[in-house]
């Protein structure tokens, strides 16, 4: 065990993180951009960004089983490799198969990919450092995921604006293939554990017993995790596809530049994230569970200027700027309610059953993702001109939510270390 925070082994981590990390925020945001571009239909945007949670919400849990069960470095190596090659195999069978087949199965690999590597960098963690850095350690693999997830669209959106897809998949490649190369050298301690009964046993024994605690034992934070799947499903995928659809589509904006700013938007809603974070950390102790509700309300209000600006104005950078701060504010008090939820639960949770009851709240709550994507893509596709009405309804609905989540909150008291 290392007795310093930045190891030799850790450090190649944290910069495999940065190069991986950045080559997906890159190449999940030009791809499903690509497809709009090219159909215009958003229809088939949400349709598509539908079928690429589905592997993700499969694979989360399946990946931190795996984790435990096989050498860390060797999954991170294999899955970057298989980037790498998956978008290899686009490029070449780009412009010769279907595009709406080779972009589902292309994004369906990818996000599930990604729903499947993620636990492995997580579980080397206490693996490389020694546990008074625990702490220090997650705050920098967090930091560099949200980094990652604002520079990514920003210089991802430049690069396709100026080059188009083809310069961006090698971009990405490459990317992922220098993570896997500097990933070969990571050394992480590891002793086997077997796996006792078949994975998909293991799998289902673990969600039983979480969904047990979480709707019998705890029914509060079942009706909580209730709530956010609604929230999920009329705001989340609001967000998801109407954001790229409006400022790409709908706004009276030239394509180069629309895309240009689209990129730009997707890194406002990251910084939202990172600046959510950063201030749950500096608010930890003002912050209150019973009051979190008022977040998601916060979250539901912040909808409503952009419907009215839809339907007010007709400049495409005034209705871009009102989208774009709105999106910014929606992910800072989002952010912070999702610290608290975490931090409420981590505290009412049994030690052996924490990383359950996170894994199936993390599935379950995105269960609802792809059906709010394949929703908002119907319906923006019938209300072509009154895309005001589309936010407006995902605002009015994902404030009734947000009440109700308000009132199920305000009743929680917990055991210790929030008032």
């Amino acid at each position: 065990m290392n007795t310093k925070l930045f190891s030799k082994d850790f450090t190649l981590v944290v910069i495999g993180q940065i190069i991986s990390l950045f080559g997906n925020a890159v190449i999940r945001f030009a791809l499903p951009l690509y497809l709009l571009n090219d159909t215009g239909s958003s229809a088939l945007y949400g349709t598509v960004t539908a079928c690429a949670f589905i592997p993700a919400i499969l694979l989360s849990p399946i990946g931190g089983i795996v984790a435990d069960r096989v050498n860390k470095r060797n999954i991170m190596v294999a899955l970057d490799f298989f980037t790498a090659i998956v978008i290899l195999a686009f490029s070449m069978l780009m412009g010769r198969v279907n595009l709406i087949l080779l972009m589902t199965v292309t994004l369906m690999l990818l996000y599930g990919i990604a729903g499947a590597y993620q636990p492995s960098v997580q579980a080397s963690v206490p693996a490389l450092v020694s546990p008074e850095y625990f702490m220090e350690a997650n705050s920098v693999i967090n930091i560099i995921g949200s980094f990652s997830a604002l520079l990514g669209p920003v210089l991802g959106g430049m690069l396709y604006s100026a080059y188009g897809l083809g310069p961006v998949l090698w971009v990405c490649m490459v990317c992922f293939l220098l993570s896997a190369v500097m990933e070969i050298f990571i050394r992480i301690p590891f002793v086997r554990q077997e796996l006792g009964v078949g994975i998909w046993k293991t799998v289902k024994g673990d969600f039983s017993e979480s969904i047990r605690y979480i709707w019998k034992e705890k029914p509060e934070i079942g009706k909580g995790l209730t709530a956010v799947c609604g929230i999920n499903l009329f705001l989340s995928a609001m967000i998801v596809v109407g954001l790229p659809y409006i400022v790409t589509e709908v706004l009276p904006l030239e394509a180069a530049v629309a895309n240009k700013l689209y990129g730009f938007a997707q890194g406002a809603l990251a910084a939202g994230g990172l600046a959510g974070g950063i201030g749950a950390g500096v608010f930890a102790k003002k912050l209150t569970i019973q009051k979190s509700g008022d977040l998601i309300i916060a979250s539901a209000g912040c909808v409503f200027p952009m419907g009215i600006a839809l339907l007010l104005f007709s400049s495409g950078i005034v209705n871009y700027l009102v989208i774009t701060v709105c999106c910014f504010g929606i992910m800072v008090c989002s952010t912070v309610f999702t610290v608290q939820i975490m931090s409420f639960v981590q505290t009412e949770t049994p030690p052996n059953l924490i990383g359950k009851v996170i894994a199936v709240m993390m599935a379950v709550s995105m269960c609802a993702q792809p059906l709010g994507n394949a929703l908002y893509g119907i319906l923006f596709e019938i209300c072509k001109g009154y895309e005001f009405a589309v936010v407006l309804f995902a605002g009015f609905v994902s404030l009734a939510i947000a009440v109700g989540m308000k009132n199920i909150f305000k009743r929680l008291i917990p055991k210790t270390g929030q008032e």
